[in-house]
């Protein structure tokens, strides 16, 4: 656990490439197996279910160090991170409290402490009194079926006992906030340069449900498959688009290319295997069960067929809102009402596999033609159909399709070089994705939060509204689009500007207009502005303007598209 809550504050500590990668080979040399493990499973995005209420643990910390509630509360909204408070607040060598003994009331019995599945150091290797990553894990997961009393009696012993930065990785699993800032093809290619092996090869093995054991991690590391086989329901790495920010022109000639419309839905690809069909989506969820109609005309497919492309709600007249979409996404249960108002397509793009081999390094072309022939002849009332080509006589015809874009309920075109292979990752030059500009709307910032990690010690998790009458009603959160610079301007403003405090949060003066952009819009019963906005962002810091120019929920609702 040491190691990895060294690697974890290393990560936090750079943004350059080259030390994140030299950190996690280091890491991955050092730790044993089962605790490299979890520590991969980890850096690939994953995390524990938070098991205690953030309000009861607060109430343990003020048991624990006998400060006053108002103390722990004003530390919690000055930090920001909940985590990281308390690991502030108990650490032993830094500027924390001495904690007094655990306060027992009159004729309370000793509660006992969960058994741990291992002592302290135990295969660990990181010395005496260290607790291994994965026996922490295990003594986690035990918690779950645990008593309130036990629960308390065990998180508040490794609270007094865990070094700082232990202590923060801890309370950072405990709570389930655990972020690390690398993405997972950036912990997959440190294994890779670990290991001696392909990234390409590593991303592959951990496609799907990869499991973290000391088997999974030996086996991500070996040479060869030894037997050869694989799961049924693996997928492949993802081919991505780069975007295009040029003029379409210089990346060559139009007859170079594929071009198709580029779908709003889940990119997911859809696998047969003996006999059996599986059904992941872009972020490696198993969708087994969501979308029925389409697994039962994946039974027409011959075995060891595997295909890239998009699950839509899609009807007679096309492709519909995405806000369809969303009513199936989540749902365990699927009724008839459901299924007979959101009917849904999985819109074929490549081909990956055919008849049980790998087509992946084979050009677009020849892809293309083996899947028009499997699916060209579909009907569009079918489940299964193919991505029909956009044709034009240059790029200036193609820019005038785009601009229908919205209209038709995409994002714009996707160029695909006919010679490409089907890659991993995201290959400049070979995939561009050719979008339409954002919606954007002038906004208001009424409520401020302290962000993670390096950003928490500043206020940059901004709540935005737009006028209602003479109303201010919020419509978005917005994380990103601000430079650092600006990030430490707004955060003075914000701390000088306060009005309330409501834990973490301030609510401050209305002067502060930002633009933001966003890639859709939906009617919403959920949010008091009675719309919901897709991937809100902040695109320009608007000093020139006041609060009396922003944009009203009026035009924000007329820009909702009709369901089809």
């Amino acid at each position: 656990m040491r190691r990895f809550a060294q690697l974890y504050a290393d990560l936090d500590d750079t943004r350059a490439t080259s030390r994140k990668l030299s950190a996690m080979r280091r890491y991955f040399a050092q730790a044993p197996a089962e605790d490299a493990a979890w520590g991969l499973f980890f850096l690939l995005g994953n995390r524990l279910k938070r098991l205690i209420p953030p309000t009861r643990l607060r109430g343990w910390i003020v048991e624990a160090t006998g400060l006053p509630e108002a103390v722990v509360e004003e530390s919690y909204a000055h930090v920001g991170d909940l985590g990281e408070t308390i690991a502030l607040l108990f650490d032993r060598e830094g500027s924390g409290p001495s904690p007094p003994p655990s306060p027992r009331s009159r004729g309370e019995r000793e509660t006992a402490v969960p058994p741990l599945p291992a002592s302290r150091g135990e295969g660990g290797g990181e010395g005496p009194g260290a607790l291994p990553l994965h026996i922490c894990v295990e003594n986690l997961r035990a918690l779950q079926d645990a008593d309130e009393p036990a629960q308390r009696a065990f998180i508040v012993e490794q609270w007094r006992t865990l070094p700082y930065l232990e202590c923060l990785l801890f309370n950072k699993l405990l709570t389930g906030s655990l972020r690390v800032g690398v993405s997972a093809g950036l912990a997959a290619r440190a294994i890779a340069e670990h290991a001696g092996l392909e990234p390409a090869l590593v991303q592959a093995r951990l496609m799907g449900d990869w499991t973290p054991s000391v088997e999974a991690f030996e086996a991500l590391l070996a040479a060869s498959d030894h037997d050869g086989a694989r799961d049924p329901s693996q997928p492949y790495p993802f081919c991505l688009a780069s975007p295009l920010e040029a003029e379409p022109e210089s990346i060559g000639d139009p007859g170079a290319f594929l071009v198709e419309w580029k779908w709003d839905g889940i990119r997911g690809q859809l696998i047969r295997r003996q006999g059996r069909t599986f059904l992941w989506s872009r972020g490696e969820e198993l969708l087994d069960g969501r979308f029925p109609e389409i697994e039962a005309a994946a039974t027409a497919l011959p075995d060891g067929t595997v295909i890239d492309g998009e699950v839509l709600a899609w009807n007679a007249q096309g492709v519909m809102p995405f806000a369809a979409l969303q009513k199936r996404i989540g749902r365990k249960t699927l009724g008839k009402k459901i299924l007979a108002e959101n009917p849904v397509v999985f819109l074929a793009y490549d081909l990956l596999e055919w008849e049980g081999a790998d087509w992946r390094e084979r050009p677009l072309v020849a892809r293309r033609a083996r899947l028009e022939s499997l699916l060209g002849h579909a009907t569009r009332d079918a489940a299964m159909q193919l991505s029909s080509a956009v044709r034009a006589a240059d790029w200036r015809e193609f820019a005038a399709l785009r601009e229908q874009a919205r209209a038709r309920g995409v994002e714009g075109l996707m160029l695909k070089r006919l010679d490409s292979p089907y890659l991993p990752g995201r290959k400049r030059g070979l995939w561009w994705k050719w979008k339409i500009g954002a919606l954007t709307v002038d906004t208001v910032l009424l409520y401020a939060q302290s962000g993670h990690g390096r950003r928490s010690n500043l206020y940059t998790d901004y709540t935005l509204a737009v006028r209602d009458g003479e109303n201010l009603v919020p419509v978005a959160k917005a994380y990103s689009g601000l430079t650092d610079e600006e990030l430490v301007q707004m955060d003075r403003w914000i701390r000088a500007h306060t009005r309330e405090k409501f834990g973490p949060v301030r609510s401050v003066d209305a002067e502060q207009v930002f633009e933001i952009a966003f890639e859709g819009i939906q009617a919403s019963t959920r949010h008091k502005a009675g719309v919901a906005l897709r991937f809100p962002r902040i695109a320009r810091w608007r000093k020139d303007k006041t609060v009396g120019e922003i944009d009203t929920l009026e035009s924000l609702k007329r820009l909702i598209r009709p369901s089809a």
